[in-house]
């Protein structure tokens, strides 16, 4: 089996950023499908500051729809109107100006107008309202998601099976899911910005994928071919969120 020379991912996990969280959240109901894209495709649509990393010389792009849940600030309730939505981020993964390796996102849809606007000016990241719907029936998980002023809908289902498992450390599977930093940059001063996040290992399961499309990717001016070389699926995790800071 293929291993990954980055930095030991448990290492990242369970060093604590300074401070506290900022936030509080809960990500379920997820689904990761990834495509390899060639590595100059993708190097050339990252902000200055910032690599592609890769795994075996292979670069991926990903599309993760999943479930916000009890979304709040720190020590505080959550709030009914707000703190509960679906989202759907597309996003590769990089490492900053330190070598330290996090995801990238190209952008994040989400049903809730407030928190995308939230997410804009707190968080510096490419949020864009959607019009989005999830159902389970059977253990089978439907999504759908309209970008506001797109003409079509992106949609997923795929229904979880087997044991849960977690990652084999030095794993692709580790690779593409066990991420604790997300870096995006301010669109005014070309500032490369980090944000960190704790959570305890994925459960992950197998998925059978019916539905799929790369709508979402051709949202974002980018392009792959064929079936996603990589699915999987998982419940979801609690996920404690640390202010974004400058690097």
């Amino acid at each position: 089996m293929e291993k990954n020379c980055a930095e030991p991912t448990v290492s990242l996990r369970l060093t604590r950023p300074q401070g506290l969280p900022a936030l509080s959240q809960q990500w379920r109901d997820l689904l990761f499908l990834h495509w390899e894209v060639p590595v100059e495709e993708l190097q050339k649509r990252l902000p200055a500051g910032l690599t592609l990393d890769t795994f075996g010389d292979k670069s991926y792009l990903g599309i993760v729809p999943f479930n916000m849940r009890h979304v709040r600030p720190w020590l505080l309730p959550p709030l009914p109107w707000l703190s509960y939505f679906l989202e759907l981020n597309v996003r590769t993964y990089v490492r900053g100006p330190d070598g330290s390796s996090g995801v990238y996102f190209f952008s994040l849809d989400c049903e809730r107008d407030l928190a995308v606007q939230i997410a804009r000016a707190a968080f510096h990241l490419p949020y864009q309202h959607a019009t989005m719907r999830c159902t389970q029936e059977g253990g089978t998980f439907d999504y759908k998601c309209r970008r506001g002023g797109q003409p079509l809908q992106a949609r997923f289902s795929w229904k979880p099976h087997g044991n849960i498992h977690h990652a084999e450390a030095g794993s692709l599977e580790e690779f593409l899911v066990e991420r604790y930093a997300f870096f995006t940059s301010d669109t005014r001063t070309g500032q490369i910005i980090r944000g960190d996040v704790r959570h305890k290992p994925y459960p992950l399961q197998a998925a059978g994928l019916g539905v799929w499309d790369t709508t979402p990717i051709d949202w974002n001016g980018l392009n792959v071919q064929g079936a996603p070389v990589h699915v999987i699926a998982s419940p979801g995790v609690t996920v404690s969120c640390w202010p974004t800071r400058n690097v």
